[in-house]
């Protein structure tokens, strides 16, 4: 059907639509709206303002805590292999529970340290298992590559099951939590506990803000560039100077790093971890929300991690067929908005009118010196 055919009414018109308007905006109105709208987020347990939007059956902050937090932080760091780097990884499990049990080990009886210390050595051992992962299997390609990352998911989990001092089958209890402190200006106290899950929610949406920032970044950067055109057209891209495999290895090591980040925050809310805590089905999920919300667009990402992990919840009225109702919800997503939610211009484009692609798909109207940083030719906007 030719686009002029196409209904107004359409999601895809609907978003553009929506995206022109924003865009349209001047600077200092964006500025503001988008103040208030972290503002509304950093207050949406205390009051949702929309009570359809409140879970049944579950606490609403636990739910945002345990699960649409961590579900969106783990997003955005699988984001950066899958989306950005174009590589399938269905072992990102692994990275999230080496964080986990990093964090675990440091602050329980082995260390004793406090959870905030914990942190960058957890990022830094998920990095360097990143590495390790990708040196020797990043020369593979699609499936074969995707299924090395499987392995190493089941072999953290299974080490894990059998590594005396990671607690076995027994797991890690007495994760300390985050220390409590006061919030400057406002005053507020915040006392990360067991029962109150609302200072964990404020901790975990200000870290996902932090690593949005660095994200956007440094996916405008040269690196975010080498990225796109590796994703795109990985031959096409070496042939042009683009160091392929360096850039790959360095997706791996930045999502791997996120991933462990997510798994540090996890483990100080819940304060027990065990390896039937990082089954095969989270890593599917974790995928099934950068997929569904739009690959390598990052608010389509944050937008299929929120459905992910919120919609289960949601449905939880259907008591055991909510799993049922929610497999059927992703069907007909895929079915009907196979390209994802929110998802680039040019996967948008390749998803529904292949035949229109040009011989180096992600390049229409502009070069290949364009996507790595070069100047555009002239008459390109």
């Amino acid at each position: 059907m030719s686009t002029s055919l196409r209904p107004s009414w359409s999601i895809a018109t609907i978003t553009s639509q929506v995206v022109r308007r924003w865009r349209a905006l001047p600077r200092a109105a964006r500025v503001v709206l988008g103040v208030l709208f972290v503002a509304y987020l950093y207050l949406l347990p205390l009051h949702p303002l929309l009570p359809f939007i409140r879970t049944t059956g579950s606490d609403f902050g636990s739910v945002l805590t345990d699960q649409v937090v961590i579900f969106v932080l783990v997003g955005l760091g699988l984001n950066v292999v899958v989306g950005l780097a174009g590589l399938l990884d269905l072992g990102y499990v692994g990275f999230f529970a080496i964080g986990a049990y990093t964090c675990a080990v440091l602050t329980s009886e082995h260390g004793n340290w406090p959870w905030l210390a914990s942190i960058p050595v957890a990022i830094a051992i998920t990095m360097l298992s990143g590495l390790v992962l990708g040196t020797p299997t990043l020369r593979l390609r699609g499936d074969y590559l995707a299924i090395v990352t499987l392995g190493f998911g089941e072999i953290v989990r299974i080490s894990a099951n059998n590594i005396g001092w990671l607690g076995a089958s027994q797991g890690i209890s007495n994760i300390k939590h985050p220390a409590s402190f006061t919030v400057p200006v406002v005053g507020w106290h915040l006392t990360f506990g067991v029962i109150d899950p609302k200072p964990y929610y404020w901790l975990g949406l200000t870290i996902v803000l932090i690593v949005i920032f660095f994200l956007r970044r440094l996916e405008q950067s040269r690196v975010g560039r080498a990225w796109t055109a590796i994703r795109e057209d990985e031959d096409a891209a070496e042939l042009m100077g683009v160091a392929t495999f360096t850039f790959k290895l360095w997706a791996f090591a930045i999502g791997a790093g996120v991933g462990g980040l997510a798994g540090t925050l996890y483990a100080g809310r819940v304060g027990f971890i065990n390896p039937d805590t990082f089954p095969l089905l989270l890593s599917i999920l974790f995928l099934a929300g950068v997929v569904l919300g739009g690959a390598g667009n990052m608010p389509g990402v944050i937008l299929g991690a929120i459905a992910v992990s919120y919609l289960p919840e949601r449905f939880r009225g259907f008591t055991d067929k909510r799993i049922f109702v929610f497999g059927v919800v992703l069907v007909l997503m895929m079915v009907f908005r196979p390209q994802g939610l929110l998802p680039r211009r040019q996967r948008a484009a390749e998803i529904l009118h292949p035949q229109n692609q040009p011989d180096f798909p992600g390049l229409a109207g502009a070069d290949l010196g364009e996507t790595l940083g070069g100047p555009r030719p002239e008459g390109h906007a």
